[in-house]
């Protein structure tokens, strides 16, 4: 059996195992660009505060539904928000993780996002 790159089998070399990691490097480059440009709403509360993020986990939009906005219980309002906040970047993070994936073929490559 031929021996390829680090003693590989199968014959694989330097030339093919770079061509596959420029392919990954550019598909992961046309990702970051779609993903910088997408948008995300999350709500909490039955729709009373709703959030936008964008793809780079910045917030870009925040509505609080007046009916919420108490003086006597502003814990519950800051409980909604940071609620809603962070769902949407759970979102975001999965959607990352979705794209990485298909890109990888599965493989997790810790660090890269």
């Amino acid at each position: 059996m031929p021996k390829g790159f680090g003693g590989m089998p199968g014959g694989m070399n330097m030339n093919s195992l770079m061509k596959q990691a420029q392919k990954m490097q550019k598909q992961m480059a046309e990702m970051q660009e779609e993903l910088a440009s997408k948008t995300l709403e999350v709500s909490a509360g039955g729709g009373a505060i709703k959030v936008t993020i964008n793809g780079e986990k910045q917030l870009t939009g925040l509505q609080i539904s007046p009916e919420v906005v108490d003086p006597d219980d502003v814990e519950m309002l800051q409980d909604l928000v940071i609620s809603a906040v962070n769902e949407a970047i759970r979102q975001i993070d999965e959607s990352v993780s979705s794209q990485m994936s298909k890109i990888t073929g599965g493989v997790n490559l810790p660090g890269m996002f």
